[in-house]
């Protein structure tokens, strides 16, 4: 039977069709995320703290806050 001209020929009904959807850019980057655990990641200075801990406590704060991050991520071997 010939389907006429303009129309798509009806799928048979059954098996839906296969959708592979590849997210990864790199198989490497793809391995990156398993090799550290589960959100493992460096921590960094905020710009924001610092500002706010300068205006509220002097500048003390920010010491205080700059050895908070550099231990954690020393810890974690980061």
């Amino acid at each position: 039977m010939a389907t006429p001209s303009g129309q798509q020929p009806a799928q048979p009904h059954g098996q839906p069709p296969t959708i592979i959807i590849n997210n990864s850019s790199s198989a490497a980057a793809s391995s990156v995320s398993g090799l550290g655990g589960a959100g493992l990641r460096r921590r960094r200075q905020s710009l924001w703290a610092h500002f706010w801990l300068l205006m509220f406590t002097a500048g003390i704060g920010n010491v205080f806050y700059c050895m908070h991050v550099s231990r954690w991520n020393r810890d974690r071997g980061l």
